[in-house]
């Protein structure tokens, strides 16, 4: 264990990145980096990671922040949940630590949004403890190392990478243990064509010395993706559209968007447009046209929406599960934090209303 440790860290000395997280020793500015790095490519947080830092330079003023601009500056970036989180992380430092990352590392975990993963990275860089990082990228080098046999996919075996990884943990220098073990997976022991040739760990490795990385990491095989099909009313009322806010739980929470509904197999998305806008919204509308489809794949499901523009005709708005309503001029949507689904539909839009509204 020793030995791929050693080996390990010189090859990070050598090899790593520039990144702008590795800049620093902010432990704010590293948690930052680690939770906008869940579930996205490097290349597409770094200029998250500066505007985000250059709005809110540290835990003070993001509890300040409403969450409104949070999200919008998040927005494009996915899994929203993760920015309501650091807002409310931020509002209990900044009430209780000063506006400081606990270094203990219990009560960093007991902050919203901060679990194993994001505990570990944060309590090992920023606090120089001994905590392994286990993730994706760790799952993959460890799974062709040791030739693990449970699933990286499962959250079963968790406990299985997190031993191992434990046990291979740099205890004199864990942060740059962790950041070369996740660097390792992402330019060297990649999913497909893994690039033993420069690998570090060879010598260590048992998937390479057997001829056996393409069969490692093992994974079970995810269900296809689910379709839902929505439909989408704009209604435009005196020059404005109305926009409401998707609750602050679930589904793309918090993003703002046009009155959607959810279709079943048989609905006729007009049909189910004009009883669904007054179920939802309390209004009744006139002439609806149709004048786009959106197709866009989130994590989880497909999305098809049909989008109609329509004109207030009658009723006050009452909401039924959107969280929040506004009536805005059309050049005022884009100042919304808005789902992607809404941004593609964005440019019919416009085209359709130029000004009849």
């Amino acid at each position: 264990m020793a030995g791929i440790s050693a080996a390990l860290g010189r090859w990070y000395e050598s090899s790593k990145r520039d990144l702008p997280w590795r800049r620093t020793q902010d432990p704010y500015a590293i948690w930052v980096s680690e939770v906008m790095l869940q579930q996205t490519q490097v290349n597409t947080v770094i200029p998250y990671y500066h505007r985000f830092l250059d709005r809110f330079p540290g835990v003070v003023e993001l509890a300040a922040a409403d969450i409104g601009e949070v999200y919008k500056l998040w927005e494009g970036l996915g899994y929203y949940s993760r920015a309501r989180h650091m807002h409310q992380a931020a509002g209990v430092m900044a009430a209780e630590t000063g506006g400081k990352l606990p270094t203990d590392p219990d009560a960093l975990r007991g902050l919203p949004g901060i679990g194993p993963y994001i505990g570990a990275a944060v309590s090992s860089i920023a606090f120089g403890l001994p905590f392994a990082v286990v993730d994706g990228n760790v799952k993959r080098v460890l799974a062709r190392l040791f030739l693990l046999e449970p699933p990286a996919n499962n959250a079963s075996s968790i406990k299985t990478f997190q031993r191992v990884a434990d046990g291979l943990l740099d205890q004199q220098n864990p942060g740059r243990h962790n950041q070369a073990m996740m660097e390792l997976g992402a330019l060297i022991c990649a999913p497909n064509n893994p690039r033993c040739s420069k690998c570090p760990l060879t010598v260590h490795c048992r998937a390479f010395q057997d001829s056996k990385t393409g069969e490692y990491p093992r994974r079970i095989k995810r269900p296809a993706l689910t379709y839902q099909h929505w439909t989408s009313g704009v209604i435009v009322r005196k020059g404005r559209i109305l926009a409401v806010q998707r609750p602050e739980t679930g589904l793309l929470c918090g993003l703002w968007e046009f009155p959607c509904i959810p279709l079943k197999k048989e609905d006729d998305p007009l049909e189910a447009l004009v009883s669904g806008l007054y179920k939802i919204v309390g209004i009744h509308v006139a002439s609806p046209v149709r004048i786009t489809t959106v197709n866009h794949t989130y994590t989880h499901f497909k999305l098809i929406m049909d989008v109609f523009c329509c004109h207030f005709k009658s009723g006050r708005v009452r909401l039924n599960g959107p969280a929040a309503f506004k009536w805005v001029k059309p050049v005022e949507i884009t100042a919304l934090p808005l789902h992607k689904a809404v941004h593609k539909a964005l440019p019919a839009i416009t085209e359709y209303w130029g000004d009849k509204t």
